[in-house]
């Protein structure tokens, strides 16, 4: 079994997540029609909001500690403008938009990882994360998922978002995800 097999097998997993809800009506077309490698049977519309991961799996149980562990890793990270000009595609088939500004993102994920070394991201598969928000998996995603998005982003720009707090989520037994809490930005 493969390291994301086995994480992604697991359920009732914690995840520290960029949410942007905002975009729901930009990527459900897409979203609604694709399906998650580990619960095929639901399109990711059911499963959890559009959403840039930070870092899944988290601590299975976060204590008040590992809050405030969160919060003083993201305390010198002040609230920004978050945008989803483009589109792409990783070498398995995932269709995904990339935040900007991508260099303030992914500073802010390792800002996490370096607070959470024992939580390595994606069960450590993927040593250099590319932020990303998914809109196909890698089953139905490809080069026709990506062009089809780069015409949409170029005819009607998907919402640009302020980002404030990443967002606490829990997966629940049905692998539906629901927010338990939040931390701030700043």
């Amino acid at each position: 079994m493969a390291v994301s097999d086995a994480w992604a097998a697991r359920t009732e997993l914690t995840a520290i997540l960029i949410t942007v809800p905002e975009l729901m009506a930009c990527t459900d077309r897409w979203r609604s029609v694709s399906r998650s490698t580990a619960r095929p049977q639901v399109p990711l519309t059911e499963l959890i909001p559009p959403h840039v991961t930070v870092l899944v799996p988290w601590v299975a149980e976060p204590t008040d500690a590992d809050i405030a562990r969160l919060r003083s890793a993201v305390s010198s990270v002040e609230p920004f403008e978050l945008s989803f000009p483009t589109a792409g595609q990783f070498p398995n088939g995932t269709a995904w938009l990339k935040p900007e500004p991508f260099d303030t993102v992914r500073s802010l994920l390792h800002s996490v990882f370096a607070a959470f070394p024992e939580c390595p991201p994606y069960g450590g598969e993927f040593p250099d994360v590319h932020p990303h928000l998914t809109i196909s998996s890698s089953t139905q995603g490809g080069p026709a998922v990506v062009a089809e998005a780069q015409a949409a982003l170029a005819a009607t720009p998907a919402p640009t978002v302020q980002l404030t707090e990443l967002g606490l989520w829990r997966e629940d037994t049905s692998g539906t995800w629901h927010q338990f809490g939040a931390v701030p930005l700043g």
